[in-house]
């Protein structure tokens, strides 16, 4: 079958698992412009946040994180600014438990219908296969990005169908350095709108933004580019049926 027929089934029949990932590229820039006005208005409330409350803090902003109603780089700011270094073990694992809902959300979202439809197209199947032996470097390099959206890519890697725990463990690797960058901003900052509209990070962040960005692109495009090429070579040698 051609590569047109498989896009037209795909969405005929993922039109549901298509409407929720674009969802969540869209729904974080429209909540956190709102959000960030809230915060604003409520610093004092925030900055004497304990105990109790701020594991509350950290259970609201997982669930936010995880339906794609906070940008994970904007939890990371605010939260530096409110809480200091304290709270970055709290945003760490907030981060991974957003990850596991989202990944949960996914697969019920989408309920085997892709996996169902690449059993139609041996080649599609066959990358996917492959995306999912390197599934390690695919989530570290997908994470690293400061530009690809969390939420988004939760949902991307979870049609993959990547073990649970390695996702897990990949997706909270793969945060770090970018976490550790935006948690330091926030720390630094003096004024929240200012900070969360548009984080002065200096040449040096922008070289280490620009960075990422490249290793991340860059690795992706290595990795599928691999991955085509293995998928494409098992088909020809009677691989893949």
């Amino acid at each position: 079958m051609g590569k047109t027929l498989m896009w037209k089934k795909l969405l005929q029949q993922n039109t549901g698992t298509l409407v929720y990932s674009a969802l969540l590229v869209v729904v974080p820039v429209l909540v956190s412009s709102a959000l960030a006005l809230w915060l604003y208005n409520n610093q004092a409330m925030m900055q004497a946040l304990t105990g109790w409350q701020m594991l509350l803090y950290f259970v609201v902003v997982s669930l936010t994180m995880a339906f794609a109603l906070t940008p994970t780089t904007f939890v990371a700011l605010a939260t530096g600014f409110f809480l200091g270094w304290t709270g970055f073990p709290g945003v760490v694992v907030s981060y991974g438990i957003a990850a596991l809902i989202g990944y949960g959300m996914a697969r019920l979202v989408d309920q085997g219908k892709l996996e169902k439809l690449l059993h139609q197209f041996p080649k599609a199947e066959g990358v996917m296969e492959e995306l999912r032996d390197q599934s390690w470097s695919l989530i570290i390099l997908t994470r690293i990005s400061p530009v690809l959206p969390f939420a988004f890519m939760t949902f991307v890697l979870s049609l993959v169908q990547v073990p649970r725990l390695r996702f897990l463990l990949a997706s909270m690797v793969g945060m770090l350095p970018r976490t550790l960058f935006f948690f330091w901003v926030g720390t630094q900052a003096q004024d929240l709108l200012s900070l969360l509209q548009d984080p002065n990070a200096g040449t040096g962040g922008k070289l280490l933004m620009g960075a990422l960005v490249i290793i991340s692109l860059g690795g992706l495009y290595v990795l599928l580019n691999r991955a085509f090429k293995k998928a494409l070579s098992r088909k020809k040698s009677g691989g893949v049926a």
